[in-house]
This record gives C-alpha cells, structure tokens and sequence, in this order.
C-alpha cells in the first residue's frame, strides 16, 4: 500500500510532489528515542523581568511604581503565578513518567545543559521556544514546547495549545515514550562573519535592556571616541583573521539594520550569484519557511483595503470588468496573496525582504525587493548596526563587518510532530 502512495505521489510535478514525499516520509519515521533525561526550560515572565529591573525595589514600592506609568501589576503578577502553575505541572508529569529533569531559566540555560539533556521542552512561547532552540548545533537533539499561556499567545512552534494544554501534557509525554509521533525537520539560517565585529560575542536583547537601560542608543560618535584606539588595531588585523560562524543558528530570521530603526540601514546585498548591489533602506530580514509565518508575514502582508485600490487602479487602465464592492472577493484576493507569502520549514532556502528601501536619484528602484535566495552576504556600511538572531541575541555589524547567510542541512533542527 506505501509503494502505492509513493509511486502516486511521485507522478506529480513541482513543488506538490517535494512536500507530499516529505509527508510520507514523516510518516514512515515514527520511532521511539532513549528518554531519560529532560531540561525544561521556562520562559522569564514579565513580572520577573520587571523585578530585575527594579531589584532595589520593594514589593509595594514596584506596586507604586507599575501604577505611576498605567501598568497593571495584579494582572501581570496573576499571569506570572499562572505561568509558573503550569511549570509545576509539567515538571511533576515527567517526573511520574520516571524521567530525571533539569529546570533552568534563560540564564542558567547552556550548552552544558543541552548536551546533558536527551530532549528539549520550553514552558513558555514561542520566543522561549526560539530561544532553547538557538542553543542546540547537533540534529539529535529533539525539542518540544508547551503553550503556558494560551489566551494571549498563539505558541505558533509549540505543541497545539487545545490538543496539548499544560494539563494534557501526560498524554504528550506517553505517545513521545510510545513512539507514537513524527520527526519533523525544520531548517535553521547560518551566519558567518568576516571583517570588523566578527569575534563579538551575542548579546541578548534581555541583557541589553536590563544592563543599559537609558543609554542604548548612545550616538556613535561618541561611543567611537572610547573606543577609537582598540578599533584601529582590530582594522589592522582584519585580514589575518579567518571568517568565524555565529554561535547562534536562526530558526525564524536574521534582521540587518541601523540598531536606532530611526536612521536609515546603508549596506552592499549579494544575493546568490547576482553581482552587489548597495542599497539603502530601513533594514533587511531573512526568514526560514519556519519563519516566513512570522515577521516576515506581517512586514509582506496584504490588508483588504490595498487589495481594493489595486483593483481600482486596474480596473481604470483596463477592460477587466471588477466588482469592486464584492467584500468576498477582495478578501479572497487578499488571503491567496498572503497565503503564498508561507512556505515548508523544511525547504532549504530563505525568503528576505527590503524593508522601506530609498528609491531616488542615487539609488535606483530595487529589482528584487522580496524574493528567495540560497545564500546572501551583506557588507556594511553602517554607523551603529546590528545584526539579531531571532529577536533575541545581537551582533555589532558596523563599517568594514561582513555577513553570510545560508542554509545547510547539517543545520536542521529536530522536532516532535504529535497529532
């Protein structure tokens, strides 16, 4: 019967048969895993961050506080106890399924912990989920996540907020001892560094708010003055240093631009083997099929409204006969438009997008402003650039910095798809 299905599928062209192959494929690798060990990671709550942030703060006096700038510090507190309910919860059913467990925090999280740890779980969203993923280089490393708060977040990587709640979890836990799941590949955005910055260590957006807090922003000029000497002697060394890939793999994107979105992102692009082209812009993001639901979607996606002046537009310079009040039809536009903006985690290439590029005498109209490549290197030509990894951890990508992106399947990352 499989030999059936396969050969059908494979009568069929184009992209359909790729992902219908793929599918069979996911079917045929349902397998059981040596289960012992798990490191659950858990998300930072807002309420924990805000108690960082004002650790010489008491209690009441952050109560104050919260209430002086309009924020609700009951609701953020309740969440901050719901959150860690679910914790418990999840901590005390893989302990009854026998399992030795390791909660860690984004700070305690390390290399040390994913290499001891046989699977992954995240207690959290997605962007904890990005965050656990970004730490784990081998593709044997599976990694799970559980929703903990499925009322105001959609967990789009996690396991399905109705299916697997908090609460059902056990019966997650029992298909993944039973072998009764998929492997699912999801493809990651490698980033190599050359010239200028390139032996910069990450740091988290977290770390950059709580450690400089008022003073993010510093004007360049400045910040150059400080530190204008050891930059001259790293510029002189550029060229013995070899090129150095980033600690960090992207699940979702890498973002290139001014750190201050206020000022416009100036950089050479080389997509594939086209030839350089300078542009300038407010920035440029590069997004896996993982990805392509995410920012990428909402920077490219189409609102009703422009749908509708589009057609209006054509409607003008041609015979198309158009019911331009027929709100179906410009819906129906609108989500066939958007829905090509998704595409499979497990398709090895990355969609980028130009974000506000300057059209003017200097720099013509880009002729590829959204498109797909399978590598892009970006030189800078920046101030204060920054190039971050998920959202999550930064890079200095100032003048004389040079990045390569691309995607390689030893990159992947390994997934549990539950039904």
């Amino acid at each position: 019967m499989q030999s059936l299905i396969l050969a059908s599928v494979l009568r069929r062209p184009g992209r359909l048969c790729k992902h219908l192959v793929q599918s069979f494929r996911n079917i045929q690798h349902e397998t059981s895993f040596n289960l012992k060990r798990v490191a659950l990671l858990t998300k930072m709550t807002r309420y924990e961050f805000l108690k960082t942030t004002y650790k010489d703060l008491s209690e009441g006096e952050l109560k104050k506080h919260l209430d002086s700038i309009r924020s609700d510090y009951e609701s953020l507190h309740q969440l901050h106890l719901n959150h860690y309910k679910c914790v418990d919860l999840i901590h005390k059913i893989l302990r009854e399924h026998g399992l030795e467990i390791k909660v860690v925090n984004r700070f305690q999280y390390s290399n040390e912990i994913v290499d001891w740890a046989d699977l992954i779980v995240t207690a959290g969203g997605d962007g904890t989920y990005l965050l656990a993923a970004s730490k784990i280089k081998v593709k044997d490393k599976p990694i799970i996540g559980i929703n903990t708060d499925p009322k105001r977040s959609e967990g789009y990587l996690c396991l399905s907020k109705k299916i697997f709640p908090a609460e059902n979890f056990g019966e997650a836990v029992k298909r993944i001892l039973e072998g009764k799941f998929r492997w699912k590949w999801r493809h990651r955005i490698r980033v190599t560094m050359s010239g200028f910055h390139q032996n910069d260590e990450p740091v988290a957006i977290h770390d950059q708010q709580l450690l400089y807090p008022e003073h993010r922003f510093e004007e360049h000029i400045k910040e150059a003055e400080s530190h204008f000497e050891e930059e001259l002697e790293q510029r002189l060394h550029i060229h013995e240093m070899p090129p150095r890939v980033l600690p960090v793999l992207a699940l979702n994107e890498v973002f290139i631009g001014e750190a201050l979105s206020a000022r416009v992102s100036y950089y050479e692009i080389k997509r594939d083997d086209e030839p350089g082209l300078k542009q300038k812009s407010s920035g440029i993001t590069m997004c896996t099929g993982t990805g392509s639901t995410s920012w990428f979607f909402h920077i490219n996606h189409l609102p009703i409204e422009a749908v509708k002046d589009i057609l209006e537009i054509t409607k003008s310079l041609t015979d198309c006969k158009l019911d331009l009040t027929d709100q179906k039809l410009m819906s129906k536009v609108a989500s066939e438009f958007n829905n090509s903006l998704k595409f499979a985690p497990d398709e090895p290439r990355m969609a980028y997008t130009v974000r506000d590029p300057i059209v003017n005498g200097v720099f013509d109209a880009i002729r590829h402003q959204r498109g797909f490549a399978t590598r892009i290197k970006i030189n800078s030509r920046m101030w204060d650039g920054t190039l971050v990894i998920d959202g999550d951890s930064s890079f200095q990508f100032n003048d004389g910095a040079i990045a390569t992106m691309e995607i390689l399947e030893s990159d992947a990352l390994l997934t549990i798809e539950l039904d």
